[in-house]
């Protein structure tokens, strides 16, 4: 499929040396805006390939949800004509990324400082656990050790005296859309000097910093003002709410929406409560209050508070798992799960995304792509015969990372 040339990074070239998903999702973001996106494989494949359901060998339910808008090649760089093939791409590139811990891709020759040096052009990305320069710098980082380290496992300890882990891959996924953001703000650097950019990424830092933009709390003051700890986030009965057949959340925010939630709720003494009245006696009582809440919630169904609340203009939605996600009115009017036909693993569903631009969703321009599926047709696009083609596409047994 051809790049369409509306897509905000239409004629980008992304190399993209990353694998898992902290990598992999945030170069899939560029190359859903429209970058050529050209993800360089290990013999063997990125390992996220074999995870999940699947049809085909090395086509996983998880490589899927994070590799579209892609081509694929699939090169040796512990061959030199492997990477020689990689220098040649380079030369060609807007950007490198990779999630290669610093000391490996030193040793591979393909460092910041030899990659600026031959290109100096280019826009660098290394999405690393730790930042290198600090005593943590080189360890491996994955999702559950960096949702600990940040701090996000310890608010469940805080709030219910047990840590725990966020049944998502929240710190590889939000540490790829700040990498992202990087990126793309690299790049727009770049168009205003003409010099490339060494953007490093790193997801300890990343989610800390993510995690402590409410959570610092009183401790934003030096020196403190307080504890850490964003007090209506650790309330215990901060949670979905029962109805009397299934469960709700709702947030009435300001003085208006709480007035009205009580009225509704046929608790209009409650408005005037000394414990309730203002937003700051809220904050001071936000146990007591989520306490007073879920009795009243628990006396009426789930639609009748959903279609009450909504239109009081207080915010409010039902509680659903992931099957009621296919069913979700709203969901299904936009058309989010789109129908896709991959070429190799048949019909499968992509989820939209969160972007639109001028009233268009981010078209699927390139099928999630199987192991070095396009590795003769990006090497001959840099011109080289047949036989240099068949040189750089050697291959190894062994994993870069």
């Amino acid at each position: 499929m051809s790049d369409d040339l509306n897509l905000p990074l239409s004629g980008v070239r992304v190399l993209d040396l990353t694998t898992i998903l902290f990598g992999p999702y945030a170069t899939q973001i560029l190359g859903d805006f429209g970058a050529d996106v050209i993800k360089i494989e290990a013999p063997g494949g990125d390992p996220i390939r074999y995870l999940g359901p699947a049809r085909n060998s090395g086509m996983g339910a998880l490589f899927l949800g994070a590799n579209r808008n892609k081509r694929s090649i699939m090169l040796d760089l512990k061959r030199a004509e492997g990477c020689d093939a990689l220098w040649r791409l380079m030369d060609e590139a807007d950007m490198f990324v990779h999630n290669v811990r610093p000391h490996k891709i030193l040793s591979l020759g393909f460092g910041p400082d030899e990659v600026l040096r031959r290109c100096p052009g280019i826009i660098y990305g290394g999405l690393h656990g730790y930042r290198e320069d600090g005593p943590y710098g080189g360890r491996p980082a994955y999702d559950d050790v960096i949702q600990g380290a940040s701090g996000i496992a310890g608010l469940f300890l805080e709030r219910d005296g047990e840590p725990q882990l966020v049944p998502s891959v929240i710190a590889d996924k939000s540490a790829a859309l700040m990498a992202s953001s990087g990126l793309i703000a690299a790049y727009v650097k770049r168009l205003r000097t003409g010099k490339g950019v060494y953007m490093e990424c790193s997801m300890f830092e990343g989610l800390v910093s993510y995690n402590l933009i409410e959570h610092q709390w009183g401790t934003v003051f030096s020196p403190p003002e307080g504890n850490p700890g964003y007090t209506r986030l650790l309330s215990r009965n901060r949670r979905p709410h029962r109805t009397r057949d299934g469960f709700v959340c709702m947030l009435p925010y300001t003085d208006k929406h709480w007035r009205a939630f009580w009225e509704i709720a046929g608790a209009s003494e409650m408005a005037t409560d000394p414990r309730f009245s203002t937003m700051p006696l809220r904050a001071q009582n936000i146990d007591a209050l989520y306490q007073e809440a879920g009795k009243v919630l628990a006396a009426r169904d789930t639609e009748e508070w959903v279609a009450l609340l909504t239109k009081a203009d207080i915010p409010v939605g039902q509680v659903n798992n992931l099957e009621d996600l296919k069913n979700d009115l709203h969901l299904n009017e936009i058309g989010f799960f789109r129908l896709y036909e991959h070429p190799a693993e048949g019909t499968i569903e992509i989820p939209d995304t969160a972007y639109r631009f001028d009233r268009e969703s981010l078209p699927v321009r390139r099928h999630q792509p199987q192991l070095g599926e396009h590795g003769h047709e990006v090497l001959a696009e840099l011109g080289m015969d047949e036989e240099e083609i068949c040189l750089a596409l050697g291959s190894t047994e062994e994993s870069l990372i």
